[in-house]
């Protein structure tokens, strides 16, 4: 087994910052700011939009889909209907944040949506309907072939023992 070690390289200084250009022994970095939150003085704010904390660094677009229910074509619908530019969204105001807010909750999404779909699925299971049995045995429901796919419904196979062949069986 390879050991590691450490080696010291020496650095251009050309790379290290101009407070530590004319020093030798050591590179400074600059001071943590106080009251941050987090490791290292670093400041974390994320915007929370219908219970899920979406992303300071993309642009809304973007972010809104992290919010489950909210999808591509959604998240723009929404951006249009309240006449938003697609900007960073670290860059939204409080007043456009909180009339995100509003239009957000005008759609159902994440637990009440998780919510729905499982009733749905229960509903075609007490029916038993076709499709209702198929999520029973966990085989797929819409008409996919199972003689050689759809192992994550049907789950590892199962190891069977091969036949001896004829040939075999004779001598």
């Amino acid at each position: 087994m390879a050991t590691l070690s450490m080696v010291s390289v020496p650095i251009a200084t050309s790379s290290l910052p101009l407070s530590a250009r004319g020093r030798s022994s050591s590179v400074s970095f600059p001071a943590p700011k106080k009251g941050g939150i987090g490791h290292g003085g670093l400041r974390i704010e994320c915007i929370r939009i219908g219970g899920v904390e979406i992303p300071n660094h993309k642009r809304v677009e973007y972010s809104l889909q992290y919010i489950h229910g909210i999808g591509r074509s959604r998240s723009r619908q929404i951006l249009l209907d309240l006449n938003f530019d697609n900007k960073v969204t670290k860059d939204l105001s409080e007043e456009e944040v909180i009339t995100l807010r509003k239009e957000v909750t005008k759609y159902m999404i994440e637990g009440d949506l998780k919510r729905f779909n499982r009733v749905a699925i229960e509903r075609l299971k007490e029916i038993r309907c076709y499709r209702g049995i198929r999520h029973k045995l966990g085989l797929p429901v819409r008409g996919q072939r199972t003689k050689n796919n759809c192992r994550t419904l049907k789950g590892r196979r199962a190891s069977v023992a091969k036949k001896k062949s004829s040939a075999s069986q004779e001598e």
